[in-house]
């Protein structure tokens, strides 16, 4: 007899049923490798979303290279005097004279202005209202921005007498004075001292040809000799323009012309604005512009290039 334990044999090992295959609404998930449990399930990609189209922007156009301005306005772009809408009415309604009817104007930096018409036209009002001398009926006068009306009488004349020169066809000389009283009086009434006023006054009577006559009278002095004093009073000050009313018109043609070179040449060698009223072309021709004037209005402007303004005055010499 077989005492040996009765061993049962071993069930069968169970056979694991297939993973059902899962899906996804969108994708398929591959499930995880079964013989390594550090693997994690393959995440499904993601679509880059997609960037927006840069917009082109359009090439900017070349600006055009606008040319450097030349002559005084390079230098002072800004105007000295400006003059705008400017009417002067004499009389009352019924008899009015209209010597001014909307006049607009500007005068740069040391540049030349000769300002031409027949007599009644305006041209001499027009050069008193830009010195201050008279207020209009209407309109506006700015002097480095400073509008003359605004200005009582006492600045308008303390303005005259430090910022304005004055050349005028008969020169205005105080007779009982001598030449270089008659240049220092205007700038000791605009508080300079005797001693300083003399010494500037000199040296101008001697730069414009008049040494040893500082003590002549105007009746001792010819007319060519008193016009230089004038431009000498003009000048002393160093102005910002000078005011010069047919300053030729009492000489003769040849002392003339050399008074007006000097006029010219000493203005623009002092950086001073020039605006002259003359009636002869000849006369005009040496300044750098023109404006003609016909019953109260500009009618006309001429504007000569610096080399060709050189040509008159080196002509008129």
């Amino acid at each position: 007899m077989n005492n040996a334990p009765h061993t049962r044999p071993a069930p069968p090992a169970a056979t694991p049923s297939p993973e059902p295959t899962r899906y996804a609404s969108a994708q398929t998930v591959p499930a995880a490798d079964p013989s390594n449990p550090r693997a994690q399930p393959v995440q499904p990609t993601q679509p880059a979303p997609a960037q927006p189209a840069q917009s082109t922007q359009p090439a900017q156009p070349t600006q055009p290279t606008q040319p450097a301005p030349t002559g005084p306005a390079a230098m002072h772009p800004a105007p000295v005097l400006s003059a705008r809408r400017l009417v002067m009415t004499y009389g009352t309604q019924g008899t009015a004279t209209h010597a001014l009817d909307g006049v607009d104007l500007d005068i740069a930096r040391a540049d030349s202005l000769a300002v031409m018409g027949p007599s009644g036209c305006g041209k001499t009002t027009l050069l008193h209202i830009l010195a201050g001398i008279l207020r209009p009926t209407s309109g506006t006068v700015r002097h480095d921005g400073t509008d003359l009306s605004s200005l009582g009488d006492r600045a308008r004349t303390r303005m005259r007498r430090q910022d304005f020169g004055f050349v005028f066809q008969d020169g205005q000389l105080l007779p009982e004075l001598t030449a270089l009283e008659n240049v220092i009086l205007p700038r000791m009434l605009a508080g300079i001292s005797r001693r300083t006023a003399a010494a500037d006054a000199r040296s101008w009577l001697d730069r414009l040809g008049l040494q040893g006559m500082h003590d002549r009278r105007p009746t001792q002095l010819s007319g060519g000799q008193a016009q230089r004093v004038a431009i000498a009073r003009a000048l002393a000050g160093r102005p910002s323009v000078v005011f010069a009313d047919e300053p030729t018109g009492a000489l003769d043609q040849t002392t003339g012309q050399s008074v007006l070179q000097i006029l010219v040449d000493t203005c623009r060698e002092s950086g001073a604005s020039l605006v002259m009223v003359t009636h002869d072309a000849k006369v005009a021709a040496v300044c750098r512009r023109t404006v003609a004037m016909r019953d109260g209005r500009i009618a006309q402007e001429f504007v000569r290039p610096a080399d060709a303004a050189t040509e008159t005055q080196a002509v008129a010499r």
